[in-house]
């Protein structure tokens, strides 16, 4: 049964698409993974998958009433599928994202893990809701108290929608993370997952238009997200019927 993960961070700029990306390629060695740009305002992975050409995208599955089929916006890259967003402003604004329930329902009847690379902030019911799709989910952040206090408040929301956290992901490290991992170890729901160090081969990767561990797959931040993606060991989802599931999900006033 699929187990799906929201990876999200409490801010922008912590490295969530790169992380999600390099997770779905780890994790694709054993499983059969789909990741989904579900950040239908600010579309990146698009442009760190190479598919900014992408002729179908999240946003035509989101428009009501359009004969789209979910596996044209479906693209097979670095061993794994990848549902990019587009950029377009106009078909963010016909989208529904209502209709990210139904999207979900479908893609996981053909994936093990599905990775949903989600908004930075949570400010919103269309932003909540891959919050509220996923069985857990992976807290992107930096080794600073501001972005762990960020953080922090994701694994809060997370937790009122009943949604399990599966750990904590470090990226952009300079030097040992000392006293903050031990404070992450305590205060977060699966520890510490990784610790990723700040990389140029990142930066490099993402200039090309692909994902790390295709571009620098020896690299010390490709290691460490390999370990990350060991830690994350995927599992059962939620029980019932996969399909209903998602498609049934809301989002309910938080306590």
């Amino acid at each position: 049964m699929v187990e799906a993960f929201a990876v999200a961070s409490g801010k922008g700029g912590t490295g969530k698409t790169t992380s999600t990306l390099a997770l779905g390629m780890a994790l694709a060695d054993e499983y059969d993974v789909t990741v989904v740009d579900v950040d239908t305002g600010m579309a990146n992975l698009l442009f760190h998958a190479g598919l900014d050409d992408a002729p179908t995208t999240l946003h035509d599955l989101l428009v009501a009433g359009a004969d789209v089929d979910v596996a044209d916006a479906t693209y097979d890259r670095y061993g794994m599928r990848v549902v990019p967003c587009g950029t377009s402003l106009a078909a963010f604004e016909q989208s529904d994202p209502a209709l990210l329930r139904d999207v979900v329902a479908d893609l996981a009847a053909d994936a093990d893990v599905l990775l949903l690379d989600s908004p930075a902030t949570l400010a919103s019911k269309s932003a909540v809701l891959p919050v509220v799709l996923a069985d857990r989910v992976v807290v992107v952040s930096q080794p600073t108290i501001p972005s762990l206090s960020d953080a922090l408040k994701v694994q809060e929301y997370a937790e009122s929608y009943g949604t399990e956290t599966a750990g904590v992901l470090f990226n952009k490290v300079h030097g040992d993370l000392g006293t903050v991992a031990e404070q992450a170890d305590r205060y977060f729901g699966g520890g510490t997952l990784g610790v990723v160090p700040d990389s140029d081969a990142a930066r490099q990767a993402r200039d090309a238009g692909e994902p790390l561990l295709a571009h620098a797959p020896d690299s010390e931040a490709a290691a460490a997200f390999r370990d990350a993606a060991a830690r994350i060991d995927p599992r059962p989802g939620r029980a019932g019927d996969v399909a209903d599931r998602f498609r049934s999900a809301v989002v309910p006033e938080r306590p």
